[in-house]
């Protein structure tokens, strides 16, 4: 006997204007009873992803919807339930949310998420929706060059930064991590060391694995806020599920001349790939500033890179904070 469809809902991470998430509660008497969600509900038969998410948000907490963009989809199956969470961003709406139908309501700090009971399946959402929609990876020569990188990422609102030291002399590299370190704390910028280098846990906010170092792990490292990963195929990417990683850099999207002879992924695959894991990944490699709003539309949290947030002049596309 073929499995029955999962149970397709339309999840929405609405924001008010201190960019706090509303949760609602679910009833005691329904599957998950009890636990916090983020509000939504199942789709009903013809209605797409988008309707649903518009018609369930004026039903259950009384808002008009003027505009949603694609979060994430996550796969769960509980031992008496399979679900399908298609879970958007909503950046436009217009009322005041009130629990229309007498649920419990609260709105969270995106930090304060974890202090909550969700049912399974909402959990990836929580890293999610602390994330931004653009990761700069940050490589370092020397001080003089960094400090200028620096600034101009700065200029550029990011607020995720990975640092590492491929082309930088070993013995200017805790010098360099000090320098970034100091910096990434004074402007509110999230610092993950490249698992390549000995970086102190205490110095970083958290970790990402190379694909090389993700292979030899059978769990999340410890200590750090944060995991990411490097990947480049399905097998890798669920792997990196498999451990627990927060999310997961996805590459090369595009021919890159840093890599000529890496096979590109093109964006149909990388939406496939995208569709099979339940974590936050992002877009990389050959990528243009410009492509952040094709990297969501393919499924990603959004795009990573390393030159392509340092030209100034060429990124006009603001981080889409308008709830």
């Amino acid at each position: 006997m073929l499995d029955p469809a999962p149970l397709h809902v339309a999840v929405g991470v609405i924001r008010n204007p201190d960019g706090r998430i509303l949760l609602t509660q679910r009833a005691k008497n329904v599957h998950q009873g009890g636990l916090w969600e983020f509000p939504g509900g199942k789709l009903e038969p013809n209605e797409s992803p988008e309707q649903a998410l518009y018609r369930e948000l004026h039903e259950e907490v009384g808002i008009e919807v003027h505009h949603a963009r694609p979060l994430l989809k996550i796969k769960h199956r509980y031992p008496e339930l399979a679900v399908l969470l298609d879970v958007w961003q909503v950046v436009g709406y217009s009322g005041t949310p009130y629990a229309r139908e007498g649920q419990a309501m609260a709105w969270a700090k995106p930090d304060e998420l974890s202090d909550y009971r969700f049912p399974a399946a909402n959990y990836p959402i929580i890293a999610a929706v602390r994330l931004p929609d653009r990761y700069a990876i940050l490589e370092g020569v020397n001080c003089s060059s960094i400090s200028d990188k620096l600034e101009l990422l700065k200029k550029q609102g990011i607020s995720l930064l990975q640092f590492r030291c491929k082309s930088a002399r070993t013995s200017e590299i805790s010098q360099l991590h000090h320098q970034v370190a100091a910096f990434c704390k004074s402007n509110a910028i999230t610092l993950l060391g490249n698992s390549d280098h000995n970086f102190e846990a205490h110095d970083i906010d958290g970790i990402h694995l190379t694909a090389r170092r993700l292979v030899t792990l059978n769990h999340r490292p410890r200590g750090f806020d944060w995991v990411a990963a490097s990947c480049h195929n399905i097998g890798e990417l669920e792997h990196a599920q498999r451990i627990g990683v927060d999310f997961a850099v996805l590459a090369p999207v595009m021919p890159t001349p840093t890599h000529p002879d890496a096979p590109a992924l093109g964006w149909s695959a990388v939406s496939s790939l995208v569709a099979e894991i339940n974590i936050p990944v992002f877009a990389m490699g050959g990528l243009k500033a410009t492509d952040l709003q094709r990297a969501i539309a393919a499924g990603c949290q959004g795009m990573a890179g390393i030159s392509a947030f340092l030209t100034a002049d060429k990124f006009t596309q603001k981080p889409d904070r308008s709830y």
